[in-house]
This record gives structure tokens, sequence and C-alpha cells, in this order.
């Protein structure tokens, strides 16, 4: 039986990256060779429109109708069959997983979750302030505005939280420093044998000379997930949800040597 795992974040927080690594398990197969950008599934599917109002950068998150839960209006069997229909024609054939990365997933895993009962959802998160510059070339939003955005946007991501059955929460920071123990933690979430790593990783925050994101509450807000404000990155004990506790301790283990409780999750 192959099951879905979606990649959620929002842009410029390291879904592309995240998504190859894990495809480059012979278990996960991805979707390739699509029209698409950055071969993401939201653009090859009839189910959920998803238009040039739709996914905007630095704007959808926030949207009230982007954001679909459990009953709402696509929380149909008619929807799950049209968006396996169309997304069976970009996925190969073989691996006991699918993985797709959108980032309008980020909005979108209480519905998923809804259509896809076995699924299981992978969110990567980026300091406010390294995904406000990277972001910063696509809308004409101010950065402290973008910083503003992706707050509330990790905001809404914890409260969804408490609905997922099976989710892990990881931050790009932690990926781009220690790669092969990350991803060892996130193939343990899918119960699958690690891998190494298939391509090299760089820290792309080196990239970018950003602005101080504190103020409005803004400090403790980003403290709450391991930020700080000036780019700052702190602990964080990655957020792991799993029904089988042999699974869930097994992923904690290798990511974290342990997960504690954690003021957004267990």
């Amino acid at each position: 039986m192959t099951r879905y795992v979606f990649v959620a974040g929002l842009h410029r927080t390291g879904t592309s990256l995240l998504t190859r690594l894990l495809s480059g398990h012979p278990a996960i197969g991805a979707i390739t060779g699509s029209p698409a950008p950055e071969d993401e599934g939201c653009y090859l599917q009839g189910a959920i429109p998803h238009t040039a109002r739709h996914g905007i950068p630095g704007h959808y998150a926030l949207d009230p109708a982007q954001h679909h839960v459990e009953g709402s209006f696509y929380d149909t069997l008619e929807t799950r069959r049209r968006l396996v229909a169309d997304w069976d024609l970009w996925f190969p054939e073989q691996g006991s997983w699918r993985i797709e990365k959108s980032p309008v997933n980020l909005m979108r895993m209480r519905l998923y979750q809804q259509l896809f009962p076995l699924a299981q959802f992978i969110v990567i998160l980026r300091h406010p302030e390294a995904m406000a510059a990277a972001l910063s070339k696509w809308t004409d939003r101010a950065q402290q505005d973008l910083v503003a955005y992706a707050l509330d946007a990790y905001d809404i991501v914890a409260r969804d939280l408490e609905y997922l059955h099976a989710a892990c929460v990881i931050r790009y920071e932690d990926l781009v420093r220690d790669p092969e123990r990350v991803m060892a933690g996130l193939f343990a979430f899918l119960d699958l044998e690690p891998r190494p790593i298939c391509e090299p990783v760089r820290d792309g925050n080196a990239d970018y000379a950003y602005a101080d994101g504190a103020g409005a509450g803004r400090a403790s807000r980003m403290a709450a997930w391991g930020y700080a404000p000036g780019g700052a990155v702190e602990a964080f004990t990655p957020i792991v949800r799993h029904p089988l506790r042999a699974v869930r301790e097994k992923a904690c283990a290798s990511m974290s040597q342990g997960c504690g409780k954690n003021k957004k999750g267990t």
C-alpha cells in the first residue's frame, strides 16, 4: 500500500531541499519531470483550485479562504479521487511512500489528513528574518512585514498540529547544520531505515543580510521556535507526533537524543 507524506513550509524555507533529500530514499517516490514549478503537486491537480490568486508568496498563509480543514468544502471522496487520479500521472510506480511538496500544504494538512487518513506531514520552519530576506525579492512586502507574516503562519501551524496524528516539525537551520542526523530522524518517522544523504547541503542563511525583526512582541514569539532577533538560532526540540510510540521514540532519539516536552507540542 502506498502512503502519502506531505512536506509543508512557507516559501523559501527549504521545502525543495528537504524533498530532494527525502526522495533520495528508494522507498519514497517524488514527482519529477513535470511542467510545474519545483514539481509542486498543487499545480498538477484540478481538485482544489490553484490560480494566480492562490498560494501567493508572503500572503497565502494568512488567507482564511486557503486554510482547508476537516469538514470544509473539499473534504469529499470526489476530491480524494481527483487528486489521486491527477497525481498518478506524475508519480513513479515504485516506493511505499509518495512525497508531495507544495508550500500551500502548510494550510491544507488537516484537510489532507481527512482525505488520506494514513498520511504523514513534515513541516520545515526557517528563522523568520532569514525567510523574510530570502522572500523579499519575490514580493513587494517589506521584510519586517514578512517577519510578522511568518510568525502568524507559525501560530496557525501550532494550532493545526493539535489535530494531526502523524506530524513532524523541523527547522531549516538544524537540517543544514547536521543533515545526516535530521534525515535519520525523518526516515525513522516514516518507519524507514536511514540512507546517506543524496546531495551536499549548505547553509543558505549566510547568503543574506536581514533586518532585525525584534519589536511588537516578536522576540518572545520567535523564542517559542528557538529563534531570536538578529538571526540568532537557539536550542529547539523537534516536534514529533505519531500514533505508534516506537516510531515516535525512534524518530526523536535520532534527531535530538530524545524529545522532551516542547511549548508547541510533544
